[in-house]
């Protein structure tokens, strides 16, 4: 059934008409263009659809768009500000913690709603936190060294 629902994205109150049941991610990217939000395996468990709602990272391609509804959206594209990278967005760079790309922007959101609950976390709970986030090309442990490294930088702010 379609019905409007309205929410901020990226910092932006926005508006659609749509089928309520249709997921956020295909929202993301199929209304709005923002396709830095991946899809991998359509049933949540992959990450590569992570994005934050209410500053908590959640898996956008099992989520209905009516359960976002007045709530605030942050995709990988509106993590940086003023065109300036997120301390994340600029340690998975520094740390080579990406080969192909695709689990990045998943990566990187789950990270940043992991900090945003444990500002100063131990190598070992980050391993925990991001176990979640699959990367099949194997570079987990330069993933692991730039949360770690964000972070310090963060010192528990964004």
């Amino acid at each position: 059934m379609e019905e409007t629902v309205s929410f901020h994205l990226n910092g932006n109150p926005v508006e659609l008409k749509t089928d309520t049941g249709q997921t956020l991610l295909w929202v993301i990217r199929n209304h709005f263009g923002l396709t830095g939000t991946k899809y991998g395996c359509g049933m949540g468990y992959c990450g590569s659809c992570t994005v934050l709602v209410d500053n908590e990272a959640v898996r956008s391609c099992s989520l209905p768009v009516r359960d976002v509804a007045g709530k605030k959206i942050v995709t990988i594209e509106g993590l940086s500000v003023k065109g300036k990278l997120h301390p994340l967005q600029k340690a998975f760079i520094e740390h080579d913690a990406l080969q192909c790309g695709y689990c990045t922007p998943g990566m990187i959101m789950n990270a940043a709603g992991f900090l945003a609950k444990n500002p100063s976390p131990t190598v070992d709970q980050i391993k925990q936190g991001m176990e979640d986030n699959l990367c099949r090309c194997g570079a987990h442990v330069r993933i692991v060294e730039a949360v770690h490294s964000a972070a310090s930088e963060m010192k528990g702010g964004m």
